[in-house]
């Protein structure tokens, strides 16, 4: 299957090692992996902070972008639940049928990277080797947006090595959520801590999730409790493989 890589502007930006798991595990199940290179922000911290007419070229440059792809696979359940969830919302606020069509074409073909790999490709043991202890944190996205379930969980079970453990309240918010760290620091980083107190209590050597915002957050503590726990996207686990 041919598959249009969408990297995020975050992944792009911060975390380039997520992007380029991504496309080894994809290559490795024998899919075709193409970067459009106009790819742009999915608008989605201009929708969250209010500037949903500031996002109407964002979301315009999208599915011009995406408009020839089959299938759309991006490592970020938020960024996933922006244009799926939102993108058409933005396109109303807009007045532009035309735009309005082409989200409502364009949207339906995204996919969160495990989403595609467990309901489109089909697997869920994607010939990976990761011999660590590992907890997952479903992030609110993934969880509440895109309701991904078991899917990622599904995934890193079938991984040879792996001693994968449940993460206490896992469905507890980390405290990450975009601009809300930022406006509401101290609220995020109580949130955070009680994670990272969740984290430590597993045992686990990875802290991993479907979102490097997330990981980002939970990763700074983890850093500044002087904790060895280190974190990775899903993806470069997926991608892992014996020496």
């Amino acid at each position: 299957m041919r598959v249009a890589l969408f990297i995020t502007c975050f992944n792009d930006t911060l975390f380039p090692a997520t992007g380029q798991a991504v496309v080894r595990v994809l290559e490795r199940l024998g899919h075709e992996v193409v970067f459009p290179p106009d790819q742009t922000c999915c608008g989605q911290m201009h929708f969250n902070t209010g500037y949903q007419r500031e996002c109407v070229p964002l979301v315009r440059s999208f599915v011009d972008t995406f408009a020839d792809a089959d299938v759309v696979v991006a490592p970020s359940a938020s960024c996933v639940g922006m244009v799926r969830d939102f993108h058409g919302r933005v396109a109303e606020v807009s007045g532009d049928r035309g735009l309005a069509a082409a989200v409502a074409e364009t949207a339906p073909r995204v996919h969160e990277f495990t989403e595609f790999l467990v309901d489109i490709a089909g697997v869920t043991d994607v010939g990976a080797y990761f011999p660590h202890r590992v907890t997952y944190h479903p992030t609110c996205h993934g969880l509440r947006l895109l309701k991904l379930g078991d899917r990622p969980q599904a995934l890193l079970r079938a991984v040879e090595g792996i001693d994968l453990v449940d993460l206490p309240d896992a469905t507890e918010c980390c405290g990450f959520g975009g601009t809300f760290a930022v406006k509401n620091s101290d609220v995020s980083v109580a949130m955070g801590t009680d994670k990272v107190a969740r984290v430590l209590a597993t045992g686990a050597e990875v802290l991993t999730a479907a979102d490097n915002s997330c990981l980002m957050h939970v990763g700074g503590l983890l850093s500044r409790s002087k904790s060895s726990v280190r974190v990775m996207h899903l993806a470069e686990i997926l991608a892992g493989e014996r020496g």
